[in-house]
């Protein structure tokens, strides 16, 4: 089991939120793998496979789970990867999070139970359970926007009290949060942030890094900000946002990875292709994609 330091180590930094990429309807594992080379070669600090931006409500749990194995294969110990395990059904994440362990994970992200709407009780209860069944560390991925409910900072204290729940990828953009969490847990709980938008100050809040969906395709540019701010440089973190900020709203501007889709097609990192109910963004929600990556320099 790794101890605090080791963890503190391991999870920081610029994370990417992988999507999964298709053709003809099924999982494209030549792209996905490529994807991973593109982001350790352009240094990326760590992998995040089958979390949102990856799809994986519309995955199959066997495609889930060869999507983590490819993953692992592929970036072969040259970065740490963090797994989507997450479920909505407890008994569906405890599959998941032995599957993830089973096959090499460094780490175990896992959402909030969607659609259910548990009490912080439940909450508690589902997390322990999975915690108790894991050998890896547990990532807890508190996002209300997609479940609805969200974890108090409360809960997440008491959690944190678990060996194995180690941090939080926070989606909620309360950038009072870190600070907060700093004085109720302390510095060893890792907190990354869920919102590409306010990664920098949520940094400055106290934040370890990011689990980034702009990453998939300005990995280096991200990479780079990470590297800058855990220098001290504080300047050059800075020019790298603001020259990123309009990427990253135009990648919200529908429904996440829509957008981020259509501009990883432009890049020939992979086709557009998403799985239904997420269509092809409209036309004018492209050129706002375009005009971001062009402000980035990236096309």
């Amino acid at each position: 089991m790794l101890n605090n330091l080791e963890v503190n180590m391991l999870f920081n930094g610029s994370y990417t939120a992988l999507l999964t990429p298709f053709i003809n309807g099924e999982v494209d594992y030549d792209a996905y793998r490529k994807l991973v080379d593109f982001q350790i070669d352009n240094g990326t600090h760590g992998l995040v496979p089958v979390g949102t931006t990856g799809e994986s409500p519309t995955l199959s749990h066997d495609e889930h789970k060869k999507v983590i194995e490819v993953c692992i294969d592929q970036a072969n110990g040259r970065v740490p990867i963090i797994a989507g395990a997450g479920s909505n059904s407890t008994a569906e994440a405890i599959e998941f999070v032995k599957h993830a362990c089973d096959v090499g994970a460094d780490g175990l992200l896992v959402v909030t139970p969607y659609y259910n709407k548990p009490t912080q009780a439940g909450l508690i209860a589902h997390y322990t359970e999975l915690a108790n069944v894991s050998s890896k560390p547990i990532i807890i991925y508190d996002i209300p926007g997609r479940s609805v409910i969200g974890m108090t900072d409360e809960t997440m204290a008491k959690l944190a009290q678990h060996d194995l729940i180690v941090g939080v990828k926070d989606a909620t953009a309360d950038l009072g949060r870190p600070t907060r969490l700093l004085n109720i847990i302390n510095d060893k709980f890792i907190q990354l942030s869920g919102e590409d938008g306010t990664a920098l100050p949520y940094l400055a809040a106290g934040g370890h890094g990011c689990i980034s969906v702009t990453a998939n395709i300005a990995p280096k540019l991200l990479s780079r900000m990470h590297n800058a701010w855990q220098q001290g440089d504080i300047k050059t973190a800075q020019d790298i946002n603001q020259k990123l900020m309009p990427l990253h709203d135009a990648l919200f501007c529908e429904t996440s990875p829509g957008p981020l889709k259509f501009a990883a097609s432009l890049l020939n990192i992979c086709q557009s292709d998403t799985r239904l109910p997420i269509v092809e963004i409209a036309l004018e929600s492209k050129k706002r994609v375009e005009e971001g990556l062009k402000f980035a320099e990236l096309m």
